[in-house]
């Protein structure tokens, strides 16, 4: 359907009318001698509206552009119906210093912790049609990167554009389950999913885990911990390469205690076949009603009519530049008329 959005702005149409009709300043000059030859004055007046009225007519065609553009033309495409169900999923991911290890692979090339994460949470993100995602960063502390939301590409987009050591090198993951609480709590009928993911134990924050739990209890919060890290890294030392225990720093007590004490799961992640598998759990966890949401896609075409005023605004300058060239064959006609 084509509508315009500010149709009030056609009530400036007559404003350059109303203009011309405001009173002019009175002349002091004595009235005109009749003659003669008041005829001929009369045809000479006449001749020279019309070319006034001519010369009006296209700042008139541009003023109308220029209204019809500040209606704010538009077309309305059918209504879209968005999904009326759904999970609420708060995606918490570690940017400590630990996550640069480079004990990870993707299709045979050793990649760094985040990396990995960055790389199967991107499709993971993708699947989750209906769902509203959020994005939760931390490090020393944690904060919120996205809120909830339907649009999986800004999600993804925040995530891959997330940096080590942004927030710090150390891991907050009490702060980051309080920080989820507090949002989830925004939204009161929700499917209340948070999916951790860190390599580490909680190393800073205000809140420790314990007080964090608590919160996502009294919230009613589903967590999905996930361990990052292999079990051995090749490291180069004085003798050569030796091997070491990659997942020294893992609570993986922890984030057992989180995921059975709220219902979720905990997963081990050393490669990434393994952090898939949430995949298969959260789709069969039952999904939320929520109120209908409808959408109608709107195209903007006001940028025709403005685009129109302006190159129709061009003529007079063109006329100018192009009267003012001395053309080679015009003064050669000149001069033979003159000979």
């Amino acid at each position: 359907m084509f509508e315009f959005a500010w149709l009030w702005a056609f009530l400036l149409l007559p404003l350059p009318l109303l203009y011309r009709l405001l009173p002019k300043k009175s002349s002091n000059q004595s009235a005109a001698l009749k003659a003669p030859i008041w005829h001929m004055h009369k045809q000479v007046s006449t001749e020279i509206n019309e070319a006034k009225a001519s010369r009006l007519i296209l700042p008139s065609l541009i003023w109308v552009l220029l209204i019809i553009a500040a209606a704010r033309p538009q077309y309305l495409d059918e209504p879209i119906s968005l999904p009326t169900e759904g999970r609420d999923i708060m995606l918490a991911v570690d940017l400590s210093g630990s996550m640069q290890a480079e004990d990870m692979s993707i299709n045979g090339q050793s990649v760094d912790r985040l990396m990995m994460t960055k790389y199967v949470m991107q499709d993971f993100i993708q699947r989750r049609i209906g769902d509203r995602l959020g994005l939760i960063l931390f490090a020393d502390t944690a904060y919120l990167q996205t809120p909830l939301t339907r649009d999986r590409n800004i999600v993804s987009k925040m995530l891959s554009e997330s940096l080590l050591g942004l927030v710090g090198e150390r891991t907050a993951i009490g702060d980051a389950i309080g920080l989820a609480a507090k949002r989830f709590k925004l939204h009161e009928e929700s499917n209340r999913i948070l999916v951790l993911l860190t390599d580490g134990q909680n190393t800073a924050g205000n809140l420790q885990p314990n007080e964090a739990l608590e919160l996502a209890l009294a919230e009613g919060i589903k967590i999905y911990t996930i361990g990052v890290a292999s079990d051995q890294v090749l490291s180069r030392g004085l003798f050569g390469l030796s091997q070491q225990r990659a997942d020294a720093d893992l609570d993986e007590d922890l984030l057992h205690s989180l995921a059975e004490k709220t219902g979720g799961k905990y997963f081990r992640a050393k490669n990434t076949g393994q952090l898939e598998q949430i995949y298969k759990i959260l789709d069969q966890l039952e999904p939320v009603n929520s109120d209908a949401v409808k959408l109608r896609p709107l195209t903007a075409l006001f940028y025709w009519p403005l685009a129109l005023a302006f190159l129709l605004s061009l003529i007079p300058a063109l006329y100018t530049i192009i009267s003012q060239i001395q053309w080679p064959w015009l003064a050669l006609r000149k001069g033979a008329k003159h000979g």
